[in-house]
């Protein structure tokens, strides 16, 4: 081995980004097996390699006996006459060291340290690229649109390629083949063929780091990102809270002119972005997760995440959304059921209306805010809505 090798090695590890330190051990595994292969056993063997220099040698450490006739395994045994030669004071029953000269190794051992040496650097080359997007699992990747793979596409993301299945991708959405496009590392994971790389578009959090990229106040923790419920391809309702009372969180998401914000709706081809505040009280920020209905009251019970909303007659339909979306991502956001009535349905058994008994019984709340307890009769009314979680159709639970 000469300098000329090591500038190749010192190459390699540039731009293949594998350390010279693993080649060298791949070298010093591939001669020990092929010594091994020459001598059928390996366990005297030791290479030692200069890792400036690239000086190499293969010493075998051999038993020293006494006559030459006796020598029955020229692999581990020497005779003492051949032994001093090397070491003059080494005694009869001792060990020396013996170097072996590689070239003396034979065709199939040579092309079998090649082999080794050829599997270890992709071993290592698979492990690079493991290490290098483990390290990004849950950020966002530009990756090129390849081909449809079973019920996924391929995405190459440069080094190597990822996994966008069916159930990550966006409703509706159309990848072009070459198509540049952003996603959300979901999963890494090493396997025996490489890092098997998951990726997705509809993850709720991929609305989260995008947000991340194009908002400084995000970037530095002026604003945080409370929570984000988001349904792939239509609509995502993100609530935020600031940290600095001087900045308006919700103004440095959507930027000047929308400037902000329509860049990530851009992004996402054309889904809508619902902003508002974060607020500790689940009256307010209920109130604030319906938009954009105009809200007559909210009754929140914090304990049993319930909460029931009143609404303008008018204002029902936008309330509840288009089959139940605007209702079902407010539930989603707030961790809350909620129950939307308009006014007209908002009557007890004994026909007061709902304001009248907030007035009568919680004079101390103003509107917005919450009380505890339940002032709804039971069951619902024609035309009511109920939205969880897990909500899903519209005009009962979901």
């Amino acid at each position: 081995m000469n300098s000329e090798l090591m500038d190749a090695l010192e190459t390699l590890e540039r731009d293949k980004e594998i350390s010279k330190e693993s080649i060298l051990n791949a070298i010093k595994d591939s001669l020990v097996q092929a010594c091994k292969n020459h001598f059928k056993s390996a366990d005297n063997i030791r290479v030692d390699i200069d890792d400036k220099t690239g000086e190499l040698h293969v010493i075998a450490t051999k038993e020293v006996i006494e006559l030459a006739d006796d020598v029955m395994d020229p692999a581990i045994e020497i005779s003492w006459d051949e032994a001093k030669e090397i070491d003059p004071e080494v005694p009869v029953g001792g060990f020396v060291e013996v170097e072996i000269n590689s070239k003396e190794f034979g065709r199939i051992a040579t092309q079998n340290a090649k082999n080794v040496i050829t599997q270890k650097l992709r071993e290592e080359e698979r492990n690079v690229i493991y290490r290098q997007f483990a390290e990004r699992r849950h950020e966002i990747i530009t990756g090129v649109v390849q081909r449809r793979v079973g019920r996924g596409f391929s995405i190459n993301l440069g080094k190597t390629d990822a996994l966008l299945p069916d159930q990550e991708c966006v409703p509706g959405e159309r990848l072009k083949q070459g198509g540049r496009i952003k996603v959300y590392v979901l999963e890494v994971l090493s396997t025996p063929k490489g890092a098997k790389i998951t990726v997705s578009r509809s993850h709720p959090e991929l609305v989260r780091r995008l947000f991340e990229e194009e908002v400084t106040e995000i970037k530095d923790g002026t604003v945080e990102i409370m929570n984000i419920a988001r349904e792939a391809g239509s609509r995502t309702k993100m609530a935020v809270m600031s940290h600095n009372p001087n900045v308006d969180p919700v103004g440095a998401c959507v930027g000047v002119n929308g400037s902000r914000v329509n860049a990530i709706v851009n992004e996402l081809y054309g889904e809508k972005i619902d902003i508002i505040s974060w607020s500790e009280n689940p009256g307010e920020l209920i109130q604030n997760s319906l938009s954009p209905a105009r809200i007559v009251n909210v009754f929140a019970d914090p304990e049993e995440k319930t909460a029931n909303v009143v609404v303008p007659d008018t204002q029902l339909s936008l309330a509840i959304g288009k089959s139940g979306q605007n209702a079902r991502l407010a539930a989603k956001l707030t961790g809350f059921k909620i129950d939307i009535k308009s006014e007209s349905q908002a009557v007890d058994a004994e026909g007061f209306r709902i304001e009248d008994y907030l007035e009568d019984e919680y004079d101390e709340y103003e509107e917005g805010e919450y009380a505890e307890g339940e002032y709804a009769e039971e069951g619902y009314a024609e035309g009511e809505y109920v939205a969880e979680e897990t909500a899903s159709d519209e005009g009962g639970e979901a």
